[in-house]
C-alpha cells in the first residue's frame, strides 16, 4: 500500500477523539457501549440511491439493499454483510453506510443481518445466524458462485466461519470471503497484541478479554470454531484480508493468510499505513475508509460467477 498521507492521519486521529468521546468503547457494560455506538452511528449520513427491503432470512432480521438504478426484488449477486461489534454491539442501522456503498459500487443486493447479540447470547448463536442468512440466500434464488461474504472485526470472524462451516458440510461455498480487521485468534497469542498496544486505541489485551467472556464463556480459545486461525482451511474460498498497521490484531491477519497460502489457498492480504482497528466502517469520515470500500467491491465482482456490466 501507499504510504499514509498528511490528510489521512489528520482524519484518523478525528476519528480516535470522536470514539472516545462517544463511550461506545469504554467501560465494561456492554449494553452501555452499544448504546453509544448506537447514538453515534445514529448521528451519521445513511446511504443514498439505494433502495432498501426489510426480510426474514431463515428467522434472522436483516435488509436487503440493491442500488436504486435497478429494479428488482431478487438479483443476481449477493453480499452477505456481517457487522463487527465485539459481539455485543452493531445493527442494522450502525452499518447501512457501508452496506449501501458496497451495493453500489459492487452492483449487487447486500444483506445486512441483524444477528443476536452478546452478553443476552453467546456462542453459537452469532454464527448460526449468519449460517442461516447465508443459506436463505442460496434457497432465495442466488447461486453460490454469486454469493461473497464481507465483514469487519468480529463479522469478519463470522464470515470466515460460515466458509469453514460449509467446508465441514461440504455445502456449497461462496465465490469468496472478505475479511476486514478479522478478529481469528481469541486466545491472543500473536506478537502484535502487545507490539502494537500504544497504537492501537480501542483494540488490545483488555478488550479481547472482554469480548471473549461474553462471547466464549466455556469454550477453549483455540477451538476452531472460535478462533478460525486453528481451522483446516483446505479447500477456503478466494480471500480478502484487510488490516491497519496500528493494529494490535495485525498478526491475526498476516498469520491467517499465511495459513490459508499453506493449504493451497488465494489470498490477497492489504495491509493499510497508519490504519486502526474497524476504519472501513467510516467511508463519511476517512477517504481510505472509501477506498478501502472500493477494493473490497473490485474483488467482489472479479470472483462473480455472473459479472455485472462495466
Amino acid at each position: 500500500m501507499a504510504p499514509q498521507t498528511k490528510a489521512s492521519s489528520e482524519q484518523v486521529e478525528k476519528l480516535i477523539g470522536t470514539l472516545r468521546d462517544s463511550n461506545a468503547m469504554s467501560g465494561a457494560d456492554l449494553v452501555q457501549r452499544r448504546a453509544g455506538f448506537e447514538r453515534l452511528m445514529a448521528s451519521t449520513p445513511g446511504p443514498m440511491r439505494v433502495q432498501i427491503r426489510h426480510v426474514d432470512a431463515n428467522g434472522v432480521d436483516g435488509d436487503l439493499i440493491w442500488p436504486a438504478r435497478l429494479h428488482h426484488p431478487i438479483g443476481r449477486r449477493a453480499v452477505l454483510y456481517l457487522h463487527g461489534g465485539g459481539f455485543y454491539s452493531g445493527s442494522l442501522r450502525t452499518h447501512i453506510n457501508i452496506a449501501g456503498a458496497l451495493a453500489k459500487a459492487a452492483s449487487a443486493d447486500v444483506l445486512l443481518i441483524d444477528y443476536r447479540l452478546a452478553p443476552e447470547s453467546s456462542f453459537p448463536a452469532q454464527r448460526d445466524d449468519a449460517v442461516a442468512a447465508y443459506r436463505w440466500l442460496l434457497t432465495s434464488g442466488y447461486k453460490a458462485g454469486n454469493i461473497v461474504i464481507a465483514g469487519e472485526s468480529v463479522g469478519a470472524t463470522l464470515a470466515i466461519e460460515v466458509a469453514l462451516n460449509q467446508l465441514h458440510l461440504r455445502g456449497p461455498l461462496p465465490a469468496a470471503i472478505v475479511a476486514m480487521s478479522p478478529v481469528t485468534d481469541f486466545a491472543g497469542t500473536g506478537a502484535s497484541l502487545v507490539a502494537n498496544a500504544s497504537e492501537d486505541p480501542f483494540m488490545g489485551k483488555d478488550e479481547l478479554t472482554l469480548i471473549r467472556n461474553a462471547f466464549v464463556r466455556d469454550r477453549s480459545l483455540d477451538d476452531p470454531d472460535i478462533s478460525p486461525l486453528y481451522g483446516n482451511f483446505s479447500g477456503f474460498p478466494p480471500l480478502l484480508i484487510q488490516v491497519g498497521s496500528r493494529e494490535t490484531l495485525l498478526d491475526d491477519s498476516t498469520r491467517l493468510a499465511d495459513k490459508v497460502r499453506q493449504a493451497g489457498g488465494s489470498v490477497n492480504l492489504e495491509i493499510w499505513p497508519g490504519m486502526i482497528h474497524q476504519w472501513q466502517i467510516f467511508p463519511f469520515w476517512l477517504d481510505d475508509a472509501r477506498k478501502s470500500n472500493a477494493r473490497v467491491a473490485e474483488f467482489a465482482i472479479s470472483h462473480f460467477a455472473d459479472r455485472p456490466m462495466q
